[in-house]
């Protein structure tokens, strides 16, 4: 029972540190947005809608955390294996989180770059989507070993 119980806090660690991560990061981006929009309005500006999306980019690293806690719950290795589902969880989870806490800052610095200027959108999301990819490989690579397991 035990290591049952240890494999689920491994599982849940992965989802609640990733978004432990992501609100971090959606937090620093909106409140960047927020600021934004405000310089916006003074300079009788419009509000660009685009920084409502920056503000959402790092939510998708809940996701990765959720897959990979649905990978450690379901996997068929023995719950002997504790040890290592409790690491993955864990140190998956932070690795996420901080793919999502620094994709938070670097979305703050897009928005108000987007509002004083009006352009690089495309050129934003891509410097986004490289912090992003730090995330994906941490969960296919926790997925790949969790298939050595057996």
């Amino acid at each position: 029972m035990l290591d049952a119980a240890l494999v689920q806090t491994g599982a849940f660690l992965a989802i609640g540190i990733a978004a432990m991560g992501s609100a971090y990061g959606c937090g620093v981006a909106g409140a960047s947005a927020v600021g934004a929009w405000k310089k916006c309005y003074m300079q009788g500006k419009p509000a660009p809608f685009q920084l409502a999306i920056l503000t959402g980019v790092p939510m998708s690293q809940t996701i990765y955390g959720m897959i990979l806690m649905l990978m450690i719950n379901g996997s068929k290795a023995p719950a002997t294996n504790w040890p290592v589902f409790l690491a993955m969880g864990l140190l998956g989870g932070i690795a996420i989180a901080l793919s999502a806490a620094f994709q938070g800052r670097a979305a703050a610095g897009a928005c108000d770059a987007y509002a004083e200027s009006g352009k690089g959108f495309v050129n934003y999301l891509l410097a986004l989507g490289v912090i992003e990819t730090i995330a994906i490989f941490v969960m296919v690579f926790a997925i790949l070993l969790m298939g050595k397991l057996g």
